[in-house]
């Protein structure tokens, strides 16, 4: 942890009341001012996600079934006020929480292709099971610390492709062409030729010109500014706006997707092995991208080690994992520490009080739920490339002379989009870090644990033909 003599003379003062003290505001250099400061502009910088998770997980499970978007928006902006807090008292750190992104999209877009959407819920929360188990027992740490940093960094910029991805073609920026070759085109006959498209092209641009400016909520302001451009436009050339429902201001929340959850698996539909390595991916995405996240956090407000360890990391890696039950709980899908957090640590937050004031706004944030449904999909969509693109930047942490590194690397990244997988890119990473460093002289250098997770996946591959052969 890094020393007091680091800090400003603030840091050395005795605490000035029992909320100083139980959070150690003033001995981390704090007011609480500066903590609350910081807690509001942590909330302004994710409070997208109320919006953009209900259209992510708007996909029709494998029984046709959807899920109600302001019930999504609902229970997400619940799920994300609980944890946030729970997690500011309990750690006393300031890293905010809400539905991961990328979990969410594995969820839409790979697992209610073969479950329904109580059952996915489920597996969220067995999940969450296992991520608490893994962290109570010290596992978690050990097994984040055998996995090269560059597939983890590999996994973020392939989801974040692959999220981006999603959005081009919600957007119709990206259509298929219906043709082996080219499979693909851009919008309608190579050009951008619908109303919606253009929408979708302006709000990309204005969203992106603000986060370029480092303004506060940029990626917020750029849907709401998306939405009411589109609206007025709608106005003057209807085109047919997709939106989501009625909407409004603000109403009771609707909380009915609370507990609708449903553990008895239908195993004639979806094999055993296939249920499994859904609940694998669930658990590497959840379990690396959390504890690469915490760890940069903690490093940016100052208060890890070299190590990279942090105050209480054991009880934050519990309670982390805890948000995957609560989120699969509620169907807001396994809430996570947001890296957007960093806003507020930029801020000046440096303890558990900002998440208190983060997760009291989102808590309010549940009764403007059906503002959610007037946001057009087209805005959406450039939501998740400005996503997509945010997560892209951690590939400037690979180092690519090495080909034993670049050849994983490109595989994870390029497999999860192009198959629109996150499970299948992950898969092809780890089996080709392991095949091209064994067989190049560095077999010594895989850890034992990343052969069984490549020979997880080898089954997970081969699950069709062992189904058959088993069957």
């Amino acid at each position: 942890m890094s020393t007091n003599a680091t800090r400003t003379p603030a840091a050395a003062s005795a605490p000035k009341n029992r909320i100083d003290r139980f959070f150690e505001i003033s001995r981390r250099g704090s007011t609480i001012g500066t903590e609350v400061r910081g807690g509001v502009v942590t909330f302004v910088t994710m409070a997208y996600i109320v919006i953009l998770n209900p259209i992510i997980l708007s996909t029709p499970d494998v029984a046709g079934n959807t899920l109600s978007a302001s019930a999504v928006a609902a229970s997400t902006a619940l799920t994300a006020g609980v944890m946030t807090i729970l997690f500011g008292l309990v750690t006393r750190l300031p890293f905010a929480f809400a539905a991961g992104l990328g979990i969410n999209a594995f969820l839409a877009f790979s697992v209610v292709g073969e479950v329904t959407w109580p059952e996915a819920m489920a597996l969220v929360m067995i999940n969450g099971f296992v991520i608490v188990l893994l962290a109570a027992t010290g596992l978690r740490k050990l097994i984040f610390d055998a996995v090269p940093v560059q597939l983890k960094l590999a996994i973020t910029v392939g989801i974040g492709l692959f999220i981006a991805f999603i959005g081009f073609v919600n957007a119709g920026f990206v259509t298929s062409t219906g043709n082996p070759s080219p499979p693909l085109d851009l919008g309608v006959g190579g050009s951008v030729a619908t109303v919606q498209t253009v929408m979708f092209v302006v709000t990309l641009f204005l969203a992106g010109i603000l986060i370029s400016l480092k303004v506060k909520g940029g990626l917020l302001l750029g849907l709401v500014g998306g939405t009411l451009l589109a609206h007025i436009v709608n106005l003057i050339w209807p085109y047919g706006l997709s939106v989501s429902g009625e909407g409004g201001i603000i109403a009771v929340p609707d909380l009915s997707l609370l507990g609708q959850v449903d553990f008895g698996f239908d195993l004639g539909k979806v094999g055993f092995i296939a249920l499994v390595m859904i609940v694998f991916t669930l658990v590497f995405s959840n379990f690396f991208d959390a504890m690469g996240t915490m760890t940069g956090l903690a490093k940016e407000a100052d208060l890890a080690d070299a190590k990279g360890d942090f105050p209480r990391i054991k009880s934050a890696l519990i309670v982390e994992g805890l948000g995957a039950v609560v989120g699969g709980g509620t169907s807001s899908s396994s809430a996570t520490v947001f890296v957007e957090s960093g806003s507020g640590i930029g801020e000046g937050a440096r303890t558990g009080l900002a998440n208190v004031v983060t997760g009291v706004l989102f808590l309010l944030a549940m009764f403007f739920t059906p503002l959610t449904a007037i946001v057009p999909g087209e805005v959406a969509a450039a939501a998740l490339v400005l996503v997509g693109a945010m997560m892209l930047a951690q590939i400037k942490h690979i180092d690519f002379s090495d080909f034993r590194v670049l050849l994983p690397v490109f595989l994870t990244a390029t497999v999860m989009p192009l198959t629109y997988s996150i499970a299948n890119g992950i898969g092809a990473g780890f089996i080709s870090w392991v095949v091209v460093n064994a067989l190049s002289g560095r077999a010594k250098q895989v850890h034992p644990l990343l052969w069984v997770v490549a020979a997880g996946f080898v089954v997970f591959f081969a699950r069709g033909p062992i189904q058959a052969l088993i069957g």
